[in-house]
């Protein structure tokens, strides 16, 4: 467990929070966090939350035991059971590629990628920096872990943010059809 002291990190922060690895056991938290998100954001509408959150922290728990999910919680420290955020990043294997730009050194990526899901802060706790942190503490991760990529989707509250630690917009595409329709 790493304990952070913010006032260092994020001056709008209260000074002792705590951030550590989630667990197996922390599915159920994680999913009620995911379903909050998307139900924030207008996609889940009531009448598919507990569906959504159920079916999400089944996944959850698969992949957070395969570590195919790796998972950060944010609590006080002298209220380490009340988790206040979280973060998390899913990890995805692709074909080995080329980066970089024609003229320009280009490098081959082994294909790691990390796509960063699952950014939630409590609403009362929202506007302190711990979103930030949950995003520092991801992209110092994924520097450890060599990943080659960190993408995300940004909802339109944490574009700012994302930009501020240097995401960019790509030109990735999606087919607008749902496959499964």
């Amino acid at each position: 467990m790493q304990a952070i002291d913010c006032a260092t990190t994020v001056d709008l922060v209260p000074k002792e929070f705590q951030i550590r690895t989630a667990t197996i056991a922390d599915a159920s938290i994680i999913g009620w966090h995911r379903a909050r998100m998307f139900q924030d954001m207008g996609y889940v509408p009531a009448n598919l939350f507990e569906s959504f959150r159920t079916k999400s922290e089944a996944r959850l728990r698969q992949a957070l035991a395969s570590g195919e999910y790796t998972g950060w919680l944010a609590s006080l420290q002298a209220a380490p059971q009340q988790i206040i955020a979280g973060a998390g990043v899913q990890l995805r294997q692709t074909l080995p590629y080329p980066v970089g730009a024609p003229n320009e050194k280009i490098a081959i990526a082994d294909g790691r990628q990390g796509i960063v899901l699952n950014v939630f802060t409590e609403p009362e706790w929202r506007r302190r920096g711990l979103a930030r942190l949950m995003m520092e503490e991801i992209i110092a991760w994924a520097r450890q872990q060599r990943l080659d990529t960190l993408a995300l989707h940004a909802s339109d509250d944490g574009l700012h943010l994302y930009e501020e630690l240097g995401f960019v917009r790509t030109s990735e595409m999606e087919l607008r059809e749902h496959l499964r329709a």
